[in-house]
């Protein structure tokens, strides 16, 4: 006989599935509605970003608890610990660019007369 599936397993399954057709519908987005939508997934209050993030940290307490316990190798606890860390430090990375965004967000779909130009893309590693 099988187990049912308890419904925060459920639910994380729903979830995985809106995040998928969230990037679906972003990618298809004009780029001020496509701002706003990242924007809102990354404020660090109330966004994904800073929801993942919580969640993330509540599995490191929870891996350390059973890890002190015996049930968890430690190297779980200090894997989620980690990654719960660097989320943090991406987190608050990233709310530097939600004014930017929230601008952007919020010019009309218009195309305006000259196009800004690009800017040169710089790749920039935290170690």
């Amino acid at each position: 006989m099988t187990h049912p599936v308890p419904y925060p397993a459920q639910l994380a399954d729903a979830i995985a599935r809106q995040l998928g057709q969230l990037a679906d519908h972003l990618a298809q987005l004009p780029p001020p509605q496509a701002a706003q939508v990242i924007a809102r997934v990354l404020d660090p209050d109330n966004g994904i970003l800073g929801g993942v993030t919580h969640l993330v940290a509540t599995g490191s307490m929870f891996a350390k608890d059973q890890a002190e316990r015996g049930t968890l190798p430690a190297e779980v606890w200090l894997a989620l610990g980690r990654a719960s860390n660097e989320l943090s430090d991406i987190t608050l990375d990233l709310d530097d660019h939600q004014d930017t965004l929230q601008r952007v967000g919020a010019q009309p779909a218009t195309t305006a007369a000259k196009p800004p130009a690009p800017a040169p893309l710089v790749v920039r590693r935290h170690r």
